[in-house]
């Protein structure tokens, strides 16, 4: 199989087994864009703790504007790095008022220029947040799946990402992106990965390794 038919199998065989879907929790673009940037070296079910009761403080970017930064510390403070993080935040925030109106901008190049977001995270939010296809968010996960299954040999992540969008439909980018890394999350594990469970196991070059 080419690799472009690869990708569609995978796609097909993956989003029978998982929703299309992050599981951050979050309820609209400014919600997600928090999470993400609080999602960094973290558990997804450990940013969900802290964002239950931190959604529920603060609605708007100007909730964040307003609490000194050591407030918001303190509230985030079972996070990884949560000095910079609330730093991230509080610089973003100030960006969506000043430059955007306080809504969250929908193209990557403005995405980018918030504090605390790459290129990886820009590409969840528009797609998670506004089902829009402008690139492939590679993390680990990503990155460990598409190589164990031959699609790309790449190492870096925005070579990666190229790959990837050259052999995989448009309109695939962001499903595809969200399928592999809950692949990778509980079957495609970096140590002992769950071969018996795995509905890729055909596919897999790398299965007797």
């Amino acid at each position: 199989m080419q690799k472009e038919e690869v990708v569609i199998e995978v796609i097909r065989r993956l989003e029978k087994v998982y929703p299309n879907k992050l599981e951050l929790n979050f309820k609209n673009p400014f919600e997600l864009l928090i999470a993400v940037i609080l999602a960094a070296q973290t558990t997804d079910a450990k940013v969900n703790h802290v964002t239950e009761r931190l959604f529920k403080k603060y609605k708007t970017p100007e909730d964040y504007l307003r609490v000194p930064l050591e407030e918001l510390q303190r509230d985030i403070s079972s996070i990884n790095y949560y000095r910079n993080k609330a730093k991230y935040i509080k610089g973003a925030c100030k960006m969506l008022v000043e430059n955007f109106g306080g809504e969250v901008p929908k193209s990557i190049e403005e995405l980018t220029k918030l504090p605390g977001v790459g290129r990886k995270t820009a590409n969840m939010i528009l797609y998670n947040a506004f089902g829009i296809n402008e690139g492939i968010a590679v993390d680990t996960h990503t990155a460990r799946v598409s190589k164990r299954l031959g699609l790309t040999e790449e190492e870096k992540p925005d070579k990666i990402e190229q790959e990837l969008m050259q052999i995989t439909p448009k309109e695939e980018w962001g499903k595809l992106s969200n399928l592999l890394i809950l692949h990778g999350r509980y079957i495609c594990t970096a140590r002992n990965p769950k071969h018996k469970e795995c509905v890729l196991y055909d596919l897999c070059p790398s299965r007797e390794s």
